[in-house]
């Protein structure tokens, strides 16, 4: 066990007889499980080091010369008073917009999806979609994430016919009608749409920087009758590994993970993990992984069923991260375990994903996006910084071909922004200073009135649509690069 996980977190791959061993020792022994956390940040350390661009994302690149004055925020010894720091860790700037609710998959676990004409179905017309963007460059976010449930037009007629209605023929053409209007506001669009065909992917790719589906995980004994995917025919791992995949072939930066406590074996979590690796060891197009908890909600067919243990979370993203190759980033949603930051922390974690100061977390509504400022103060009890980053990663801006040459200019002001977050904080790690002037500048042409009243379509049994009211003043939302971090 000592020898394996030295080795592992000096660098080296763990085979799959490995992993699992390290898995099982973990799961039996206390002593196991924290020498197993131990490698875990000492390789996370050793990211942090060898990829210190993914921490300062494209501070070199929008201002080489000042880059070149000023050492890396990661390596930067602190100012007089100031604690050091062993590193960066990050989150995204981020207004979420699920396009939909409506979902021709049925899991056991969701709460999320809808069906046409049930409660709570609802469908964006696109100009909420253009208004929420608007709020989102605002409010300072730099990723505009849309996420919805797969292909709904199979399942609904209805709905196909109200995507018509507004011009679109597909739940693609609307995505990346979408995309070209968040990257009109200044936010660099990642979609998670559910299975997708490739040409599908290859037109997103135009208007996305990176695009994102869960595995989830790899076992297809999770869509047998009685498994939490048996009403959900796009979860069956095939089809997910096909997409990941295709994904790869594009060239496409891309997003996904694994998630615990739907019935799977600790053997499955890593089974599962070890596909992702494959994966990028063929394509490279893995940026990050997620290792995202089951939370129990009223009124979903697994309301009852346990919830992962803090422990079991734990050892899942130590066991990623000595599983995944050292460029793969590794997160874990900081509102879905609000009181265990330390402990991820401790496990190898190095990202926090998208975290949005307009919307909120529309997959999981009832845990809401952690405070900036007390995360911040987390990390630096456990002796790291935090800073906002892009939604894709700069290795794959440093390459040609991962990002559609038409980006190019967007990413450039993106990063251009994100620059000005490291040179207002040069010399503070942990952000502990503000920046003197909001980092989005939105088109005040385009600017959406703090009284409008903005509006969602949602399908009534008859399958018209009624509108109903939402609002919320983007002044009184906090700006993510504004607020020391």
């Amino acid at each position: 066990m000592t020898d394996w996980c030295s080795r592992a977190a000096a660098g080296e791959t763990l085979g799959a007889a490995q992993a699992h061993a390290l898995a099982r020792a973990a799961a039996s022994s206390e002593s196991a499980y924290r020498e197993l956390l131990a490698a875990s940040r000492e390789r996370r350390d050793r990211r942090l080091a060898a990829y210190p661009a993914d921490s300062a994302p494209s501070a070199a690149a929008a201002a080489p010369s000042a880059a070149a004055a000023a050492p890396s925020p990661v390596a930067a010894e602190p100012s007089a008073g100031q604690p050091k720091y062993h590193g960066i860790l990050t989150f995204s700037p981020k207004v979420f917009l699920p396009l939909t609710n409506l979902c021709r998959n049925r899991c056991d676990y969701c709460s999320f999806r809808r069906s046409w004409g049930q409660k709570g179905a609802e469908t964006f017309p696109p100009e909420v979609t253009s208004g929420w963007l608007q709020r989102g460059a605002e409010q300072g976010c730099l990723e505009a994430l849309f996420c919805l449930g797969d292909t709904p037009e199979t399942e609904y007629p209805a709905y196909a016919a109200l995507l018509a209605q507004w011009g679109f023929a597909s739940t693609v053409d609307y995505l990346a009608y979408a995309g070209e209007r968040a990257l009109e506001r200044g936010l660099l669009p990642h979609t998670n749409a559910g299975i997708l065909s490739r040409a599908d992917m290859a037109r997103l790719r135009q208007t996305n920087v990176s695009l994102g589906l869960m595995l989830e995980n790899v076992s297809p004994r999770l869509t047998e009758r009685g498994g939490p995917h048996f009403r959900a025919p796009d979860k069956h791992p095939r089809v997910r590994l096909h997409m990941l995949r295709e994904a790869g072939a594009l060239k496409i930066p891309f997003t996904t993970g694994i998630l615990l406590g739907i019935g799977e074996t600790l053997s499955e979590q890593v089974d599962s993990l070890l596909s992702i690796r494959a994966l990028h060891e063929q394509h490279g197009h893995i940026q990050e992984v997620i290792i995202q908890n089951f939370r129990a909600r009223p009124r979903i067919p697994m309301h009852q069923a346990p919830e992962p243990e803090d422990h079991a979370i734990a050892r899942a993203l130590a066991l990623a991260r000595l599983i995944l190759p050292l460029e793969v980033s590794l997160q874990a949603p900081p509102n879905l375990n609000p009181g265990i930051t330390q402990l991820l922390i401790d496990a190898g974690l190095n990202d926090f994903g998208g975290i949005s100061p307009v919307t909120p977390d529309y997959i999981n509504p009832l845990h809401p996006w952690p405070e900036l400022t007390a995360l911040r103060e987390r990390c630096e009890a456990a002796g790291f910084g935090l800073a906002p980053r892009l939604p894709v990663y700069d290795r794959y801006l440093e390459e040609s071909g991962w990002v559609d040459e038409r980006l190019a200019p967007h990413v450039q002001s993106a990063q251009q922004r994100l620059s000005g977050w490291f040179t207002a904080h040069a010399g503070e790690p942990g952000g502990a200073r503000r920046p003197t002037a909001p980092l989005v500048t939105p088109d005040a042409s385009a600017s959406v009135s703090s009284s409008v009243t903005l509006t969602m379509a949602r399908p009534a049994s008859s399958g018209a649509p009624l509108e109903g009211a939402i609002s919320a003043p983007p002044s009184a939302m906090p700006n993510p690069l504004e607020t020391p971090c």
